[in-house]
């Protein structure tokens, strides 16, 4: 048993080294990204344990050889789609993109992964260690009606969070991105991801984006190709712009001064899609730009390591039926 388990180390290690050097060669440009936004090495679908650190992505990968499989997994009642990946052509691999929640529990989790093919079915089961990470505290002084809102406000809040809901609540078939994610602006970062927010000395949630502080005026950029799924104009957010990559990851765009972009609207990556400002609960001219995969919020700098390409065709028990 010793033998086997020697044996099963070794070439664990081995395909572990063989992904970090493909990544360092085609991918050298995103690799300290990865780094430090937390981009997590592929699994290999052997069911082995996965770690991560709240807020990062990891990539999970399961070996099959049948083109018309349909792979999914469940992580804490969420859907993780899988789709096959261009990259191999045999045997055939599926690849599924697992957000840890900014706020996600720290400890051992569960990733059931089924695969069913030609009328069978086989599970792979992965265990996800999240790990607690480790956040700076920020201490900002706003105008005592941004903080504390009266009843009005706080109705208008409410609705306009149910509205973000119900238009995020089903997810396009497929992905959209084609080329590597991009920052949406460049700029001094005034607001880490998940840094403690104290407001006029009140403890607030965790900053769930980045803020990049660029002159009034300064153009923003899609981070890659998508649809728009919201433009909003919002009492705290100001006027922003939810983006569609597909497969349940979109990108935020907050405190714009200018929309350019219209609902329902194809953008390319790169694409001019708002103009910085500081519209809503902001102390002055920034970009807040956020993330979600599958309903989990993280780190927008996480995007930047996810190898390209990771391109699919159609997402399995799709809801959407659209784009």
């Amino acid at each position: 048993m010793r033998a086997v388990s020697e044996t099963v180390t070794r070439r664990w290690k081995i395909r572990s080294r063989a992904f970090v050097r493909a990544m360092a060669v085609g991918l050298a440009s995103l690799c300290l990204v990865g780094v430090s936004a937390g981009l997590s090495p592929a699994s290999d679908g052997t069911g082995e344990e996965l770690s991560g650190t709240q807020g990062q992505i990891l990539v999970v990968k399961i070996r099959e050889t049948d083109r018309t499989a349909e792979v999914s997994g469940t992580f804490l009642g969420r859907t993780i789609p899988f789709f096959s990946d261009p990259r191999h052509e045999e045997p055939v691999g599926y690849v599924g993109l697992l957000g840890l929640d900014l706020q996600q529990k720290p400890g051992i989790h569960t990733l059931p992964v089924e695969v069913n093919s030609q009328g069978n079915t086989r599970r792979v089961l992965f265990r996800v260690q999240v790990r607690k990470g480790t956040f700076p505290v920020q201490h900002l002084t706003l105008p005592r009606e941004k903080v504390d809102l009266d009843e009005v406000s706080l109705a208008r809040w409410k609705a306009e969070q149910q509205q973000v809901k119900d238009a995020l609540a089903t997810d396009s078939s497929r992905t959209l991105w084609e080329s590597a994610f991009l920052e949406p602006v460049q700029g001094v970062r005034t607001g880490v991801f998940g840094s403690v927010r104290v407001m006029n000395g009140q403890p607030r949630n965790p900053h769930n984006g980045i803020d990049i502080a660029a002159p009034l005026g300064t153009e923003v950029r899609a981070s890659s190709e998508a649809v728009v799924r919201l433009t909003v104009d919002h009492l705290l957010s100001g006027k922003g712009i939810y983006l569609d990559h597909g497969l349940g990851l979109y990108t935020m765009y907050f405190h714009l001064s200018e929309v350019l972009v219209a609902e329902g609207e194809t953008v390319k990556a790169g694409q001019t899609v708002g103009k910085v400002g500081a519209t809503g609960r902001a102390s002055g001219p920034h970009l807040h730009w956020g993330a979600k995969l599958n309903g989990a919020r993280i780190n927008p700098d996480a995007l930047l390591a996810v190898p390209i390409p990771y391109r699919s065709s159609v997402r399995q028990n799709d809801r959407r039926g659209v784009p």
